[in-house]
């Protein structure tokens, strides 16, 4: 890839990825039931709801699982890898599109929630607001994965649960997501 393509590459990461983030925290909001109340979440409701509505009456949510919201970060990601690739002059095959769109599908996910429980750990570390509603938000999603383990991970009166939680979400990340993609992205160029 030559700069300006790279440089491109960027814009579009930096573009598709706020988009990408809100529906996934939207989707991850219902998924937990975030308290509604929360000025952020009526801000992802808000934001999402006119492409969700329609979408919503033809894929109905699946327990809570909104697959409307999934079905839009699927077709995100499938749109920013094909505007990626034609930056590089490249025509892709489908099926390797389809696969590296899903393997950055789970990437994206997991990467949200190392983040979400990064910060949850440093909020319960340091002195902060815990009805500020970024607070009550980060823990509604990030305390889900650590419940399980909280407590039995403890070593000095330190608990590493949120560490052991991050370090399997990484493991994923690399182990799972970054195989998919890279098998999508071969795919794709033609090199399968």
């Amino acid at each position: 890839m030559n700069y300006l393509t790279n440089a491109g590459s960027l814009i579009l990461d930096f573009i598709f990825g706020a988009l990408v983030t809100l529906f996934v925290l939207r989707l991850l909001a219902e998924a937990f039931r975030a308290d509604f109340n929360n000025p952020i979440c009526q801000f992802l409701y808000r934001f999402t709801n006119p492409i969700l509505r329609p979408v919503r009456k033809v894929l109905p949510s699946v327990r809570r699982v909104n697959t409307g919201a999934l079905l839009v970060v699927f077709l995100l990601e499938c749109v920013k890898w094909l505007l990626i690739v034609a930056m590089a002059g490249i025509l892709p095959n489908v099926v390797g599109l389809v696969i590296v769109s899903l393997g950055e599908t789970l990437d994206f996910f997991l990467l949200t929630w190392v983040v979400l429980v990064f910060v949850w750990s440093l909020m319960s570390m340091l002195s902060t607001d815990r009805y500020h509603p970024v607070a009550r938000l980060v823990t509604s999603l990030a305390d889900p994965l650590v419940r399980p383990l909280r407590g039995r991970m403890t070593l000095g009166g330190l608990d590493f649960s949120p560490t052991v939680v991050i370090l399997g979400l990484i493991l994923a990340r690399m182990l799972i997501a970054a195989p998919i993609k890279d098998w999508g992205v071969a795919m794709m160029m033609g090199g399968l």
